[in-house]
């Protein structure tokens, strides 16, 4: 199967690729940057720095925060946000049919289905490190 990952430099200190759009997509989804990031498996503190510094990246933030509350706090996208995932969502999309036109007749025959097993060279290691001595 042929898939294209990428990433959009929109500035010399903001790139946005498939790490970030998964971010925000599990913040739309579960409304917590915690549980979003517990679904990549990243740190807390790994997604609060993305999501902050795409939110100093742009003019307006891509999430906003509530404190407190019945339910707890919670994270959202706004509609920057949203907006940056479904463009980055149907450009994947063009991406992976342009990909998939150009390499279909590439793949079809001439990719091995899964990668052969390295060639692992063993050195037989001695069972003991003092010198060799040579007895008589």
């Amino acid at each position: 199967m042929i898939t294209v990952r990428f990433r959009l430099d929109v500035s010399p200190a903001c790139s946005i690729g498939p790490g970030k759009i998964s971010l925000l997509q599990g913040i739309e989804r579960s409304g917590s940057l915690r549980r979003a990031a517990r679904e990549l498996g990243m740190s807390y503190r790994r997604a609060w720095l993305l999501v902050d510094g795409l939110n100093r990246s742009f003019t307006e933030p891509v999430t906003k925060a509530s404190v407190g509350g019945k339910g707890g706090g919670g994270v959202q996208l706004t509609a920057l946000g949203a907006d940056l995932v479904r463009r980055y969502g149907a450009l994947a999309k063009r991406f992976d049919q342009l990909a998939r036109k150009e390499f279909e007749s590439v793949a079809e025959g001439s990719v091995r289905q899964t990668a052969p097993p390295a060639k692992v060279q063993r050195r037989r290691l001695s069972r003991s490190t003092a010198p060799a001595t040579k007895t008589d």
